[in-house]
């Protein structure tokens, strides 16, 4: 792998991403100051970028995904609400069931079809307590993952994003887009970032996956909301002092690695229609739409796993006989190839 210190291909995740030079370049001379206090300008400036970038009104930095979407749950919710999202939801699956112990919420979940939720599953989940006998919760929030993660790095249509956060906001429901591959969505389906975010109230940004920044996310809003998501980044302990040596990562990032994203997305188109004629194994060739490749296989992913590791290839398993593979920027051509000959020895 180009600009990384193994001999190992890791496909474990876009998150073993590691600055190359000339990121570590801009992180060494960033312009930094204490941000808990409001003085540090890269952040600042990045905050500011990236509410532009999405139609929003300001941005909010913070140390992880995770975070993000926390402080935008307590955010927008009050406990004893519910949260409406996918099952295969990072929220659902992946966060700790901060969902329950942060936000004091429930949470219904939706079907998917293709990794995706319909707009008619969702407006099945919605219950609110008014008419129920104060049976049920108010739900309050629904959230869509935009790359979905667990469906296969598929993205949703513009027209079922749309229609999402219209029933939404007609039940009375904030909206909230996990969009921690965004950009790998807005490339894969040539939609500008914020068309794609419109009408959601709150949407989290992660520079330390595919964008290749080494820690980092940003949540953007209204002005108002963001007031009221500072104060959870505080009482959460997500507040940093001169994290602009961080944050001119994040700037690099969306300068220099955003339109390369179409590479990592035609290398995963590669990989997946080569692995899907391998018997025994198979993938869901719809769901190939971005740097992610699940597949299915015959034999136990922990032996899948070991194969491919005696060839110096890592992979994640995800089900007893399914894996994961995400393609980065570290990533080559004749990686490609490499993995390819490995899968051939099955």
């Amino acid at each position: 792998m180009r600009d990384y210190p193994s001999d190992r291909v890791d496909l474990r995740s876009d998150t073993v991403t590691q600055p190359t030079p000339s990121m570590r370049e801009a992180m060494i001379h960033a312009e930094v100051g204490d941000d808990v206090l409001g003085d540090d300008p890269t952040v600042t400036q990045l905050e500011q970028r990236l509410a532009v970038l999405c139609g929003k009104e300001a941005g909010l930095f913070v140390p992880s995904g995770t975070m993000s979407n926390a402080i935008a749950l307590r955010a927008h919710t009050s406990p004893g609400d519910e949260i409406i999202t996918a099952k295969n939801s990072h929220i659902y699956l992946y966060e700790g069931g901060g969902y329950a112990a942060l936000c004091g919420a429930s949470i219904a979940l939706v079907d998917v079809h293709g990794g995706l939720m319909r707009v008619e599953d969702v407006e099945q989940a919605i219950r609110k307590q008014a008419g129920s006998l104060s049976h049920y919760p108010d739900g309050s929030l629904v959230c869509v993952e935009n790359t979905s993660n667990r469906g296969g790095g598929a993205c949703y249509p513009q027209a079922t994003l749309d229609a999402i956060a219209a029933l939404a906001k007609e039940n009375d429901c904030a909206t909230h887009m996990d969009g921690a591959r965004i950009f790998n969505a807005a490339v894969a389906t040539n939609t500008p970032v914020a068309r794609m975010v419109r009408d959601y109230d709150s949407i989290s940004i992660c520079f330390s996956k595919g964008l290749g920044a080494p820690v980092g996310s940003v949540l953007v809003g209204s002005t108002a909301f963001i007031a009221r998501a500072h104060r959870w980044r505080k009482m959460f302990g997500g507040g940093m002092r001169q994290a602009g040596i961080l944050a001119a990562a994040c700037l690099y990032a969306l300068d220099h690695n955003i339109d390369r994203l179409e590479e990592d997305h035609r290398r995963t188109k590669v990989l997946a229609e080569a692995i899907d004629k391998i018997e025994g194994f198979e993938v869901d060739m719809q769901t190939i739409e971005t740097n992610m490749v699940y597949f299915q296989s015959e034999v136990p992913a922990t032996q899948v796993m070991e194969q491919l590791r005696l060839s110096g290839i890592d992979v994640m398993d995800i089900q007893p006989h399914a894996c994961r593979i995400v393609v980065h920027l570290h990533i080559t051509d004749e990686d490609i190839q490499r993995i390819l000959s490995a899968f051939a020895t099955f």
